[in-house]
């Protein structure tokens, strides 16, 4: 994957415990163009990389921005970039990817919680230049802790937005039943922010009948668990006919790794894609967040950055 060196030339403090950077491109090179939906990877540190939504227009050219929750469990990602990162630091990023795109659609419904507010940000914006039809609704805990909420207010469609803060009035809090109580023909449901949020907005949609392929979402952090039931299994590499035993307290990727096949890896938890890996036989153990259901039922494709097996043998396409 193509990295590019970037210069940071702006850092703000968008609410408690939220940081937004401006990233410019530390050469005369032009950055990379990028929709609405679409993150990097930001290398952190040496070894450490972590991947953050593109919060700004996609249709500037000059720079990228995003935002970063500190987080109080942070693995080094959040807080590196908190602590360390500064105005005239230059750092090593990859070219945009987008896994969470906007749809053709005669409406589009924008649920952000939290820090999910920074691929929605950019949706919202492109949905607003292409005069199409949109609803945006941001929930957080307080106002105080929800970065842009003042920038929303000010934009040109700040008519379209609402914002639902946990310790406001009860009136202005989020209804998801109400909200998807009628789900149009031709609207389409983009959710980010944490995983409960999430599952919450998702669960009542399936349950008031949205179908499947107008519900999109992008979760920020793997939800991935070990099991005391998890058992060994054994993977074969198609290409050499390799076959390698993985023990119940092992991740693929790692047994692969320690035998030479290497397989590109970026969060490790799941939520990215970087290491999907075709599955030829066998049924994987799918614990990511990052596959939709009807991606998973196919079983021909898996995460080996988290995800196990449920058969003895998962023969991989490498």
């Amino acid at each position: 994957m193509n990295e590019l060196t970037v210069r940071i030339t702006q850092r703000k403090e968008e609410a408690d415990g939220i940081c937004s950077f401006e990233l410019v491109a530390d050469s005369a090179a032009a950055l990379p163009a990028f929709t609405a939906g679409a993150h990097i990877d930001v290398h952190v540190a040496p070894g450490l990389v972590r991947q953050y939504s593109l919060c700004n227009d996609p249709a500037e050219t000059g720079r990228y921005r995003i935002a970063v929750l500190r987080e109080p469990a942070s693995r080094g990602g959040s807080a590196g970039m908190h602590e360390r990162v500064r105005v005239g630091d230059r750092l090593q990023v990859s070219a945009p990817r987008n896994h969470f795109p906007l749809a053709p659609a005669t409406r589009s419904l924008l649920l952000a919680g939290g820090i999910g507010v920074t691929p929605i940000l950019a949706m919202a914006t492109t949905l607003h230049r292409a005069g199409s039809a949109f609803e945006m609704h941001y929930c957080g805990r307080s106002r105080h802790r929800m970065a842009f909420v003042d920038e929303l207010a000010r934009s040109a469609f700040a008519a379209q937005v609402q914002v639902h803060a946990d310790d406001g009035a009860p009136e202005q809090r989020l209804d998801a039943e109400q909200l998807l109580s009628q789900p149009d023909a031709d609207t389409h449901l983009y959710v980010c922010g944490p995983s409960g949020f999430m599952d919450h907005v998702l669960d009542t949609a399936r349950r008031l009948g949205w179908p499947e392929s107008r519900l999109h979402r992008e979760y920020f952090a793997g939800t991935v668990t070990a099991s005391e039931n998890d058992a060994a299994f054994d993977v074969r590499v198609a290409s050499s006919g390799l076959v390698l035993r993985v023990p119940s307290d092992q991740r693929v990727i790692d047994v692969l790794a320690a035998h030479g096949v290497e397989v590109p890896v970026s969060c490790e938890s799941g939520v990215c894609g970087t290491c999907l890996t075709r599955v030829l036989e066998g049924t994987p153990d799918h614990r990511d967040s990052f596959l939709t259901d009807s991606e998973r039922q196919a079983n021909d494709q898996f995460t080996p950055c988290c995800s196990r097996a449920c058969s003895p043998l998962l023969v991989l396409d490498l």
